[in-house]
């Protein structure tokens, strides 16, 4: 993982602390994915010159990166998890390890089904998750549709209040969740809630 600060004119300064005052913007290259946080007073020209090196860096990598815009006070998702370390300036410490990220194995799965083999219940959720992420829907809308499915499967005939499905959408969007484990986990409730409905 690397940390940049990023100057009024797009220039990137390698850093090990993040300080994430209002007037700064920091560019997190975590491989697979590209965090860029904006502080609230930057103006939209500043905005758009850090989205531009960005998107110039990202076409540099051997294999491109996604990109997730984060705005001060709204952060959300896998970001949470990595905050603090970058802001402790724990970066570089030893023993720190982050968790394997999950992969929707798409390719691996059709390639199998092609060979002839009948699909399982993973195939079956990487499919459907696939097919999730393909909508390309936001990160907060795929924490509401989680929530939903959660509270249902909980509440059963019960229908779950307004304020019960925000609640826990708001849990969702502030866990350290990437946007592939929430299309996996809605995707395997509905195969099995498929499932259930069908031998019912």
């Amino acid at each position: 993982m690397k940390l940049y600060s990023v100057g009024v004119r797009g220039g990137l300064k390698k850093t090990n602390k993040a300080y994430f005052r209002d007037d700064e913007v920091y560019l997190i290259d975590d491989s697979k994915t590209i965090y860029l946080w904006f502080g609230s007073k930057i103006s939209e020209k500043r905005r758009e010159i850090s989205i531009n090196k960005t998107n110039l860096l990202n076409n540099e990598k051997d294999s491109t990166a996604n990109i997730q815009i984060i705005d001060q006070d709204k952060e959300y998702g896998a970001f949470i998890a990595i905050k603090d370390t970058l802001m402790k300036g724990e970066l570089n410490k030893r023993g720190l390890e982050r968790r394997p990220e999950l992969e929707i194995q798409f390719d691996e799965t059709l390639e199998l089904i092609d060979a002839g083999l009948t699909p399982d219940l993973e195939a079956e959720i990487t499919l459907a998750a696939h097919k999730l992420l393909k909508k390309e829907l936001s990160y907060k809308n795929l924490c509401r549709l989680l929530a939903e499915m959660q509270l249902k499967l909980v509440k059963g005939s019960n229908k779950a209040s307004k304020s019960e499905i925000e609640k826990k959408t708001k849990e969702i969007f502030q866990s350290s969740s990437t946007y592939e484990e929430i299309c996996w986990l809605i995707a395997e409730l509905k195969v099995i809630a498929d499932k259930h409905s069908m031998d019912s």
